[in-house]
């Protein structure tokens, strides 16, 4: 028998714990990059100013958010001062007991787009509380605990930019 008939087969000493030690270490820092996207990059709470104003710091994202609450349900606001009205999704309107309304079509930066309105709600931002407060549904996409902050409650107030920060002021009688 020739000797280059005899082909071994090629012995491979893998570590059998090394693919699953790969996967883990990338699924540990798949986590931490989430906790800081959730976590550190977390928009900044409003502060209240010893006279009463509202003092929203802006995001990192460029945006203004406030947390609030829309028929007594919690809700975390983006600040949107070219909105005509508060703004909800469908899902947060049903789990906040919003179900009557005026359908209505929405004229949007999109097109125009069918919804709802609900006058009176009560929508309170920091200190600030509206009971008759007009509030869209079903234009808002995304997280159904966000909502746009419009000029259906925006409009009571003074809004002031300065810097990073925009600050809500009762307008004076």
């Amino acid at each position: 028998m020739d000797q280059s008939d005899k082909t071994a087969a090629p012995v491979t000493r893998g570590y059998p714990w090394s693919a699953f030690a790969i996967f883990v270490f990338w699924l540990v820092v798949i986590g931490l990059l989430y906790l800081v996207a959730t976590q550190v990059l977390k928009p900044k709470p409003a502060t209240i100013t010893a006279t009463g104003d509202l003092v929203i710091p802006k995001a990192r994202d460029g945006h203004y958010y406030a947390e609030g609450t829309v028929g007594g349900k919690p809700v975390l606001f983006m600040v949107d001062t070219g909105a005509s009205m508060v703004t909800v999704s469908e899902a947060f309107a049903r789990t906040a007991g919003l179900d009557a309304g005026v359908a209505t079509t929405f004229q949007t930066a999109n097109g125009p787009l069918q919804g709802r309105t609900i006058a009176g709600v009560p929508v309170t931002v920091g200190p600030f509380r509206v009971s008759g407060v007009r509030v869209g549904v079903g234009l808002v996409g995304g997280d159904p605990e966000q909502a746009l902050l419009g000029q259906s409650f925006l409009g009571k107030f003074d809004i002031l930019l300065a810097g990073d920060k925009m600050t809500l002021r009762a307008k004076q009688p």
